[in-house]
């Protein structure tokens, strides 16, 4: 099958359909949910390689043009000698596979064809005539190892080094990219699978754990920060949780409940450079049950409708 066929997808696909065609068939057979299924895995393996070539825009557009193969790998430059190169007065005149009336050579094997014309096999070791020889392809990579990490939230937001256990046993310490995030792939040089040509990577692609009470927004980190009536109308320094540590806050006297406090550079990293910010909304915690602040609030009056702007 081509790249195409492995995803399921039109050749004229879209970026975003090719995307949603890959994560829908890596879902079904990643290695975790296949252990004892070593076809799915295969079939993963072959899957991702589709992806990474159809991704890359230039690599799908090579491929295409029909310059690279299915792995990636150079296609011979001299296609398969119709129309052009060696066509014409060629034909006809007891060239190998060169009948008069075809449209080129059933194979395009050059070193073949210039043993058959001019005799002798050194020339498959020395370049062949004036160069044409077969160049042997190199001898291919193993296989990419696939792997899935789940990151706390804290080391995410920090950048913290990750331990990858692979198989095999090795263990080794990942550092996290700027900006890394869900679905984030890192690659892994000479991680993966024995092959002719050495090992393959190692591609780790990263999952980042919830929070019980930090939430992502972009780059920025939200929390809810409950504080008591008595701070938000007298003003107070209150400490706040951040992913780098508790931090002292000051609140303005007459805060009013659901305001937005900024914390700068105390986000997640930022691809650009440096960190986004932690927002944190206030929440004025009332009491149940507190006679002492019932009886006050029985006797005071709101100075104005607080509702007034809303046409209520």
């Amino acid at each position: 099958m081509d790249l195409y066929q492995q995803l399921g997808v039109k050749r004229d696909a879209t970026e975003a359909e090719i995307k949603k065609a890959y994560r829908s068939l890596a879902k079904q057979l990643h290695p975790d949910r296949n252990k004892d299924n070593p076809k799915a895995a295969e079939r993963f393996g072959k899957v991702t390689q589709a992806y990474d070539i159809l991704a890359d825009k230039d690599k799908r557009a090579q491929y295409d043009r029909g310059e690279i193969d299915e792995e990636g790998n150079p296609k011979s430059p001299f296609g398969g000698f119709g129309g052009g190169g060696f066509g014409g007065g060629a034909r006809g005149q007891g060239y190998p596979g060169g009948g008069a009336g075809q449209q080129g050579f059933e194979e395009s094997d050059l070193s073949d064809l210039f043993e058959g014309i001019f005799g002798g096999g050194g020339g498959r070791q020395r370049g062949g005539f004036g160069g044409f020889g077969r160049r042997s392809a190199p001898p291919q990579k193993g296989q990419d190892a696939i792997y899935r990490l789940t990151v706390p939230f804290v080391d995410a937001a920090r950048q913290e080094p990750q331990r990858v256990k692979l198989s095999g046993g090795k263990t080794l310490d990942m550092k996290l990219p700027a900006g890394v995030e869900d679905g984030t792939k890192i690659r892994l040089a000479g991680q993966g699978e024995e092959g002719a040509g050495g090992k393959g990577d190692a591609i780790v692609t990263i999952a980042i754990a919830g929070h019980k009470y930090f939430k992502r927004d972009g780059n920025d980190i939200r929390i809810d920060l409950p504080i008591t009536l008595k701070e938000a109308v007298q003003g107070a320094k209150v400490k706040v949780p951040t992913v780098d540590g508790a931090v002292t806050m000051t609140i303005p006297k007459g805060t009013s409940g659901g305001t937005v406090m900024r914390l700068k550079g105390k986000g997640f990293s930022k691809k650009t450079g440096g960190r986004g910010d932690q927002l944190v909304t206030l929440e004025i915690e009332i009491p149940k049950g507190d006679s002492a602040l019932e009886t006050f609030v029985k006797d005071w009056e709101h100075p104005g409708d607080p509702r007034a702007g809303m046409g209520s």
